[in-house]
């Protein structure tokens, strides 16, 4: 069996700090050599090593409090990721990375498996991607709405230029021109073709919606 890696960085709220992870399907030697790298990097504030079975790994972040958070992403996939998308990617849409209600800020690498398959043969897109960028916040006051929501649309903006695309799931206000960042034109118009014939009615709307159409 072939072994997979996914990994990921992120900087964790306002303080100054990064968490660097990553997950690993394979021989456990091959783990233990990239945790030894990655302890390389410096001393850590916290570490969690923990081998998990597929159905705990997709259950770390369940929470039946979820749902009462307000919440707002934006995101973007990157096919490069060049020096000045990296300064973007630390100062959060900020001139010094700091501020009150920063949004989490994400980057996951892509490539290997994700890009074996051919893009055309799924509907999920931009497998060539280099990383994905994710811009999350969440909260609970509704007084805290428009701070955190601007927070995360800066953000966003600063790595805009350097974007290829987004994942679907990292949408939310974009309307229609977030679906055709998640999908070229010609999945597109296979996906349409797909909801004309099972669903013309548009039952299914409460997503990032592609209509039925002509």
């Amino acid at each position: 069996r072939q072994a997979t890696l996914t990994a990921w960085v992120g900087e964790v709220d306002a303080e100054p700090r990064v968490s660097v992870g990553f997950v690993w399907v394979g021989e456990q030697t091959g783990a233990d050599d990239l945790v030894g790298a990655l302890r390389s990097l410096g001393r850590p504030v916290d570490e969690q090593v923990r081998e998990l079975s597929y159905l705990e790994l997709q259950q770390m972040d369940d929470d039946v409090e979820g749902h009462s958070y307000r919440r707002y992403w934006k995101g973007h996939f990157c096919r490069e990721l060049p020096d000045a998308a990296i300064e973007a990617f630390i100062l959060r849409g900020t001139p010094d990375g700091r501020g009150d209600g920063l949004p989490y800020a994400g980057l996951q690498a892509y490539g290997g498996a994700i890009a074996d398959v051919p893009d055309e043969a799924t509907a999920f897109s931009h497998r060539d991607t280099f990383v994905e960028f994710v811009s999350a916040s969440k909260w609970t006051d509704p007084a805290e709405d428009e701070m955190r929501m601007a927070a995360a649309r800066r953000y966003g903006a600063t790595l805009a230029p350097y974007a290829s695309g987004a994942y679907v799931n990292a949408l939310t206000d974009e309307g229609f021109a977030g679906v055709k960042r998640a999908y070229s034109p010609e999945k597109l118009v296979r996906l349409t073709a797909l909801k004309n014939t099972w669903d013309p009615d548009n039952v299914f709307h409460l997503n990032h919606n592609i209509a039925p159409g002509g």
